[in-house]
């Protein structure tokens, strides 16, 4: 097994953007991803229809506690409800700490007792861009025989698909790059990530198919993957999150685990 790998801070990530659009023009592109009418919008966040297309027109200024309702309604995320407050003129309500920070001590307490938990089972953690930031020894059997140029500044969705990642030892390889193409289009569009939107080009560029068959009855999708030595694992993945956190870091943190699918694995890992 690999040695469990050092928590490390996600790379920062500027909240401020040059000429940011107006903020009823933010709003107006947010509220079209979602599919809603200025109605669907002024109901949900019990507010006039008027004063919403006053807001997306610029001839309102909304009120912090505006945006921060409209945003909600909408699901934006964390980040970019920062961004909504700017463009209003208003200051960003959500920190962004280091993982080193001493106020971000019981979010490494809570990684470290979830990676400790699922060892010998693979568990990494992975930030918004699907960076790998931390990972427990149980990990080593998905990073072995990777190509050292992808462990360099390591993505867990490259790593899984690329060419000279785990593809050409997933045997479910189309059914599984299904799953994780739709994954990631799905947090895209949530999100309007453009990194997202980056990463999505590039996997989709990936040779490899779609199969969107399912597996195990319809439970889940398997991840079946082929030691370098040709022993077959099979894993289901879970995933967890800080659901309450104010905290940009902590929010964008996700902790996936690989749990054995079949006693084979399960015994293979142990």
């Amino acid at each position: 097994m690999a040695p469990r790998a050092e928590l490390r801070d996600t790379e920062p990530v500027t909240t401020a953007h040059v000429q940011s659009p107006p903020f009823g023009t933010m709003m107006r592109d947010w509220r079209q991803r979602r599919r809603l009418s200025q109605l669907d919008l002024a109901i949900e966040a019990d507010v006039s229809a008027r004063h919403v297309s006053f807001i997306e027109t610029g001839r309102s200024s909304p009120s912090r506690a505006m945006v921060l309702r409209l945003a909600e309604v909408l699901g934006v995320p964390l980040r970019e409800q920062n961004q909504l407050l700017m463009a209003a003129g208003l200051a960003p309500v959500y920190g962004e700490r280091s993982l080193a920070d001493p106020d971000m001590a019981a979010v490494r307490d809570g990684v470290e007792h979830v990676l400790s938990a699922y060892d010998p089972y693979p568990c990494v953690v992975v930030d918004r861009g699907w960076q790998i930031v931390h990972a427990n020894g149980g990990a080593g059997v998905l990073l072995e025989g990777v190509a050292p140029r992808l462990l360099e500044r390591p993505n867990a969705l490259r790593i899984s698909l690329h060419p000279e990642g785990l593809a050409p030892r997933i045997r479910n390889l189309a059914q599984w790059r299904h799953h994780v193409v739709e994954r990631l289009r799905r947090e895209a569009a949530v999100s309007g990530s453009d990194e997202l939107s980056a990463l999505l080009a590039e996997i989709e560029s990936f040779p490899g198919g779609f199969d969107p068959t399912r597996d195990l009855g319809g439970v889940a999708v398997p991840l079946e993957l082929y030691t370098p030595k040709g022993q077959l694992l099979t894993f289901l993945s879970t995933v967890t999150t800080f659901g309450t956190a104010l905290d940009l870091t902590a929010a964008e943190l996700s902790i996936e685990a690989f749990l054995p699918a079949d006693e084979a694995t399960a015994a293979a890992l142990r």
